[in-house]
């Protein structure tokens, strides 16, 4: 396994990321398990949850899976950098969500951690992240409940997840008039395919020194060899979007590409997300244990220049930033 500092921090973890979205609405808990032993096995150290995960009525689910799952020794705790995210409601139904009880007030997130840590079975969360942007609390009010969090050593470190380079920088700039240390990551969506990204939160995230976390590596399976798992019959979770003949189109050059290469797509897709600056590593949310090993090969692969020029040519990317928008 390779390992990488978190952005700016003194933290080291994985170039893979455990994404553990699946673990219950697609993988029982004794399936969950076998893949975090799995992962820790192979070096992965760095898991990645979320209080809203098991949806619905099972929000907190998948929390309480990985908390039965570090609650058995043998060092889990010790040997992982924990992960989860406050925003959302806990609630079942949005439209029986009570004041307070989501985003992130100060009140929601000293409720919100405290759950959080009931359900994982733990007295820390490494990295606690806000997982969508709240324009209505200011940041003064969120790095107050953060700063008193560490404080009690409920948390160590906050994330942020799917902001704007502009919110990054309110973000930390916030912090740092209070001699906070602000954010040290943030968790966007960026594939081969969706490279928005590029145009500012890569660059903030490099400026203020946050690891970026991609989740969504392989583009909802459009990046995992879709139209061959067509072709050999197999469902597909992209089958919807592969209805769009541009889309069709361009993931039809990325196989006969990697083909030509002689390589497997979602490695290259993963790989490709290793060499971009900045990167701390992609998020694998694997449903079965083969999905999660068949990722580790990526961390080996080699992409040669001809093959990143080539993927830029069927992806191409936004442009550099800021020249790209500005000039």
């Amino acid at each position: 396994m390779r390992y990488t500092q978190l952005g700016r921090t003194g933290l080291k973890v994985s170039r893979l990321v455990l994404g553990t979205m699946n673990f219950g609405p697609h993988a029982d808990e004794a399936e969950s398990h076998a893949m975090m032993d799995t992962a820790l096995d192979a070096g992965i150290n760095f898991f990645d949850t979320a209080n809203v995960y098991g949806w619905g009525e099972n929000k907190g689910r998948t929390e309480e899976i990985v908390g039965t799952w570090l609650a058995q020794g043998g060092g889990r705790r010790d040997k992982v950098v924990l992960a989860t995210k406050v925003y959302g409601s806990m609630s079942a139904d949005r439209d029986d969500t009570w004041p307070n009880h989501d985003r992130l007030s100060a009140l929601n997130i000293r409720r919100a951690v405290d759950a959080s840590l009931k359900r994982l079975r733990t007295d820390h969360i490494d990295l606690y992240q806000f997982h969508h942007v709240d324009r209505r609390t200011p940041w003064d009010e969120i790095w107050q409940a953060v700063d008193v969090l560490v404080q009690q050593g409920k948390i160590l470190y906050a994330g942020s997840s799917n902001h704007a380079g502009w919110h990054i920088a309110q973000a930390n700039e916030a912090a740092r008039r209070r001699g906070s240390l602000g954010l040290v990551s943030e968790q966007c969506l960026y594939n081969l395919r969706e490279r928005r990204a590029e145009m500012e939160v890569l660059p903030a995230a490099e400026s203020y020194g946050l690891g970026v976390i991609p989740w969504s590596p392989l583009g909802g399976g459009l990046l995992g060899g879709a139209l061959r798992k067509e072709r050999e019959g197999g469902g597909a979770r992209s089958a919807g979007a592969l209805r769009d003949d541009a889309v069709r189109a361009q993931v039809g050059a990325y196989e006969d590409l990697v083909a030509a290469h002689g390589l497997d797509p979602a490695e290259v897709a993963l790989a490709w997300l290793l060499t971009r600056p900045g990167i701390t590593g992609p998020i694998v949310g694997p449903r079965t244990g083969e999905q999660l090993t068949s990722a580790l090969p990526a961390l080996e692969l080699t992409l040669s220049p001809e093959l990143l020029a080539s993927l830029d040519e069927v992806f191409p990317g936004p442009g550099p930033s800021p020249e790209a928008f500005a000039w």
